[in-house]
């Protein structure tokens, strides 16, 4: 069957982005399966992100305007999900992106929201299409 089985991200600050991670994808409905000390592991939907550093990190931060992975997208429900997540995002170490264009930046029939955290990585979180009334 098709489709992703993880995602691994490297990281360089495990205490701030674990924290910063975590509390999103919990957020999200996320559920942590594992933990070591240099990461955690996080499922949701028979998929699973990875959060690790590694001896191998290069130096220098994170940049994803380089090729590469430019940012994750998540399901994030209802609309009103969304705007939460939004809200307390920079309570929680991520800095809301595009807010002059929320939460149409993506066009007016995709709503959702682009964060960044303090490492530089982006990610989005998405709320589910509504389908249009019928009548």
């Amino acid at each position: 069957m098709p489709g992703l089985h993880h995602v691994e991200v490297w990281i360089a600050d495990v205490g701030t982005d674990l924290a910063q991670w975590g509390w999103l994808l919990a957020r999200l409905g996320f559920v942590r399966e594992s933990s070591w000390s240099e990461g955690e592991s996080w499922a949701a939907g028979g998929t699973y992100l990875s959060l690790t550093t590694s001896p191998n990190v290069s130096a220098g931060g994170h940049d994803r305007r380089r090729p590469g992975v430019n940012h994750l997208a998540f399901k994030a429900g209802e609309r009103e999900t969304v705007d939460a997540i939004m809200a307390e995002a920079p309570l929680h170490g991520w800095t809301p992106l595009y807010q002059d264009r929320y939460p149409h930046a993506g066009g007016e029939q995709h709503y959702a929201g682009w964060l960044e955290n303090s490492a530089g990585f982006k990610a989005e979180v998405v709320a589910d299409v509504e389908s249009p009334a019928s009548g």
